[in-house]
């Protein structure tokens, strides 16, 4: 029978399990905390129910369902264009090669040694006083995804990171202050950098061109974000080109590292 050939396996259908699920962690990473995975979720139960029906072999409703896929094919390319443009740039950076980072994305094969170096407490502690002081400031924490196309476009140095030096580099009378300040490690590499600034008009007038350019960033490579208002103080923490909402800043220091395990 078809059903118990269907339980048949062997070494290359493993091969094909592993190699799929590698494949939609990576794309669910991608789209995991933007409205982008109520629509990978739905594709991936759409598809399921596909493979179903075909397993039962129930041809009309497979082929309706099939030929749905497959016309839903290009609509997919565009609502997915930068999660894509995402992959992509995962896929060909350098440091997708690097071994110790590439492990990090799977948490089964994580160990004590195997974890973020960056001083997360210091950069909101920076973060608070200068919200307190409404002193402008972007940063951007580097993850998978090389940022040495901006570093390039600022004045790279390589400092430790910790409060006073976040807070002087932001300081309204220092010449480094414009700009995003670039962080990689526990290590502060790059100072007013030029960051990609987004076009999505669905961002509030209220912000400026910090958190638009936070938002580009975001939205082309994996980095994190942070942007403290000049005109209200308030921070804003942007993963995946979206802001991600926070109650207090014992919350935001949980999710940045968090974001930066995995």
């Amino acid at each position: 029978m078809d059903f118990l050939n269907f339980l048949e396996f062997n070494i290359t259908d493993v091969i094909d399990i592993v190699l799929v699920a590698i494949l939609l962690y990576y794309v669910y990473k991608l789209v995991r905390g933007s409205v982008a995975i109520n629509i990978f979720i739905g594709i991936v139960i759409i598809w399921a129910f596909w493979k179903l029906t075909e397993l039962l072999d129930m041809e009309m409703i497979s082929s309706m369902v099939g030929g749905f896929m497959q016309v839903g094919l290009i609509a997919l390319i565009i609502v997915f264009q930068q999660e894509i443009r995402k992959f992509l740039l995962m896929v060909g950076s350098t440091n997708f090669a690097n071994k110790r980072k590439f492990l990090k994305h799977f948490k089964f094969l994580r160990t004590e040694s195997i974890g973020p170096d960056t001083n997360v407490d210091a950069i909101i502690a920076a973060c608070e006083k200068m919200s307190l002081s409404k002193t402008g400031a972007l940063i951007v924490i580097e993850r998978n995804n090389s940022l040495d196309f901006v570093k390039s476009s600022g004045d790279q140095m390589y400092i430790q990171v910790n409060q006073p030096i976040i807070e002087s580099i932001f300081y309204k009378n220092s010449t480094l202050h414009d700009g995003a300040a670039i962080i990689q490690s526990n290590y502060i590499v790059a100072t007013r950098a030029i960051l990609p600034v987004s076009n999505e008009r669905n961002i509030p007038l209220r912000f400026g061109l910090r958190h638009r350019a936070a938002v580009g960033i975001t939205e082309k490579t994996d980095a994190l974000a942070l942007v403290v208002s000049e005109e209200t103080g308030n921070i804003s923490y942007l993963r995946n080109g979206e802001f991600v909402d926070y109650e207090g800043p014992k919350e935001l220091t949980s999710m940045l590292k968090e974001d930066l395990i995995e």
